[in-house]
């Protein structure tokens, strides 16, 4: 028995429901394909298209039709995924069966039982833009419902931005509370070394770097290597915990 579609309202809740402290990137876009794929009518299978530069892969998809349609859109530089994404507008295909802007995928598209498609696009970064793919086996699927479908995808633009961005930031805190610890811990080496060698910040930062250079290790691992032991004493490893 066929699922009773989710109205909008229902799933802009759901896709507004979506922590982003609780759920990755990849989280995000499935949950995208799975409400959109029970909000539209018609819609046998949904995917979402990331365009990264020139390189285009099918970030979530609802079942294995979706990702090879997809696939074989890539594979030939061309298809109404890759044109919405990078236009940022509708393309919709009524009749996979006679369209002509796409014909060779077309041709195999419907050749897998698929007749009608719709592809909305989504602008999520300056550097990443994508789509909301649907697919349907009814000719004219998506004619009466395009203006719910472009709704739903402008509300998950903003969904996939706001983790795009949340994931980006929480990467760029870690590289740099990283960076902070890596500095904090070669200032503490400079300063064992200017006690045990009574020299200067500079000449200490060379000790350093030199020994960094002969180990073939990097500047960092040699200097908790020098605070552990001056912290537990030579040849006494860090306290197991």
């Amino acid at each position: 028995m066929p699922q009773t579609p989710l109205d909008l309202t229902e799933a802009l809740i759901r896709l507004g429901g979506i922590k982003l402290d609780e759920a990755d990137l990849d989280t995000v876009l499935t949950n995208v394909v799975e409400v959109a794929k029970q909000t539209v009518p018609g819609a046998e299978e949904v995917s979402v298209t990331l365009v990264q530069g020139s390189e285009a892969y099918t970030a979530a998809y609802t079942g294995e039709l979706a990702l090879t349609l997809d696939t074989w859109q890539y594979e030939q530089g061309r298809g109404p995924c890759l044109d919405a994404a990078t236009t940022g507008t509708a393309m919709l295909a009524p009749d996979l069966t006679v369209e002509g802007r796409w014909p060779e995928w077309a041709s195999r598209a419907s050749g897998a039982g698929v007749t009608s498609s719709l592809s909305i696009g989504l602008p999520i970064q300056d550097a990443v833009v994508g789509a909301l793919n649907f697919y349907g086996t009814d000719r004219s699927a998506f004619d009466e419902v395009i203006g719910l479908a472009q709704a739903l995808a402008g509300y998950a633009a903003v969904a996939l931005a706001n983790a795009h961005l949340y994931e980006s930031t929480a990467t760029l805190a870690q590289q740099m509370q990283a960076a902070l610890r890596s500095r904090a811990v070669i200032e503490q080496a400079k300063g064992i070394i200017m006690g045990q060698q009574r020299c200067t910040a500079d000449e200490a930062f060379a000790i350093l770097a030199r020994v960094s250079q002969d180990s073939n290790r990097k500047l960092r691992e040699v200097a908790e290597s020098l605070v552990e032991r001056a912290a537990y004493g030579p040849g006494v490893g860090r306290p197991h915990t």
